[in-house]
């Protein structure tokens, strides 16, 4: 899940909340959004081999 910051930046966070915290975990943040589609995508890959 990527979301915008308010400074312009875009920030990955996990898909599902964390059970303790009951909030997503910050994976990343990007200047670009394509940066941050490309990270995505390598942790899904990272995730499923």
């Amino acid at each position: 899940m990527i979301r915008k910051l308010k400074s312009g930046e875009y920030r990955i966070y996990s898909r599902k909340p964390d059970p303790k915290t009951k909030k997503r975990k910050n994976l990343g943040t990007f200047s670009s959004l394509e940066a941050a589609k490309k990270h995505e995508k390598e942790i899904q890959y990272f995730k499923h081999h």
